[in-house]
């Protein structure tokens, strides 16, 4: 049965017009904002391409005033309404984060608040003081010098990785590594640890055993190699020479253990007075190799150890050109005549020390 217009009237009140306004407005209010949050989640809003570090104990307010300060976001509203829904102010992660220009909010926060870091290639080398150690590595790290010069100290790693104080240093083994900038010094040892234990492989310690030596030996033969020549075309040379006197119960009497224990190592000419030092370090008056690595030596110098030279040579002197080469010899006589060659050349130059 058809409904007469009244009873339509009842059932469909007509809607006035200020009604239809009101609900186009909310309905327009309702569409923007629905766009304006969908922007917010997925609208490019990293300005540029960037690093930031977030240390260690911040807060989200921390983090914002980096991005703003930095004019790295567009839309920090966007920012602080997706951090909020995503919970990002509970889940501050320290760290070295790269901003690549365009990402949007939703992106950049997951990398932040997963703590998607980018790894530093730390690299170190010509060194020869842990204190030179923990200066160089801590520019990679948010912890300072000082943080891991007292972790270098400390007794617990040399008992765990079977170690003495003197052959610690031979477990650093120079290269380039990447790592995280939130490493804490604790990490960096273990991974140093690891490291090692890579490069000593079975083949590297079947050549060390090979020359009755062990790896933390091998280093410590290379450290000196390390400080007698910096030519890499003769490390394999000099090591024989070392080795050479090693076989034959010999005393190094290398210079550069001299300088160590002095510690000086600007010294050109090692005097006899410097020779008379008492020191465990001194090869001039104590047989056998010192008690560790007077330096960090690189890979090129324990290579140069592992794989000397065969020869017969058991003396080296620098050469009198001051070219940072060696003259070799077999014979004391023969030494002595290339050594009176350089002493001259000293004189000449008026270098005495």
């Amino acid at each position: 049965m058809a409904l007469d217009r009244k009873t339509r009237t009842l059932l469909f009140p007509r809607l006035g017009k200020f009604s239809m306004v009101i609900f186009a407005l909310l309905l327009v209010v309702a569409s923007y904002r629905a766009f304006e949050l969908f922007g917010f989640i997925f609208k490019a809003n990293v300005s540029q391409n960037a690093v930031i570090l977030i240390h260690t104990g911040s807060v989200y307010t921390d983090v914002e005033k980096t991005l703003t300060e930095r004019e790295l976001i567009h839309n920090v509203r966007a920012f602080r309404w997706v951090s909020k829904k995503k919970e990002y102010h509970e889940n501050i992660r320290p760290g070295r984060y790269e901003l690549k220009k365009g990402a949007n909010t939703n992106e950049l926060v997951n990398m932040l608040r997963i703590g998607q870091q980018i790894p530093v290639n730390v690299t170190f080398n010509n060194l020869r003081y842990f204190d030179e150690l923990a200066g160089r590595v801590s520019r990679y790290f948010e912890s300072d010098s000082l943080a891991f010069i007292n972790e270098f100290k400390k007794a617990e790693y040399t008992e765990k990785y079977g170690f003495t104080p003197e052959t610690f240093s031979a477990m650093f083994v120079p290269n380039t590594y990447q790592m995280y900038w939130t490493t804490t010094p604790k990490q960096f040892i273990e991974r140093m640890h690891t490291e090692y234990n890579k490069y000593w492989n079975s083949e590297r310690k079947e050549k060390a055993a090979a020359l009755n030596l062990t790896p933390a030996e091998v280093t410590t033969l290379a450290s000196i190699v390390q400080e007698e020549t910096i030519k890499e075309d003769e490390k394999s040379r000099v090591a024989g020479v070392y080795i050479n006197r090693i076989k034959r119960g010999m005393l190094l009497q290398a210079d550069p253990t001299i300088k160590y224990a002095i510690n000086d190592f600007t010294v050109r000419r090692v005097t006899n007075y410097m020779l008379a030092v008492d020191s465990p370090y001194n090869t001039y008056r104590r047989a056998g190799l010192p008690p560790g690595p007077i330096n960090f030596p690189e890979t090129l110098s324990i290579e140069a150890v592992l794989n000397a030279e065969n020869h017969n040579y058991l003396y080296m002197c620098a050469k009198e050109d001051f070219s940072g080469y060696h003259n070799f010899a077999r014979t004391l006589q023969q030494h002595n005549i290339n050594a009176a060659r350089y002493r001259r050349a000293l004189n000449e130059n008026k270098i005495w020390r």
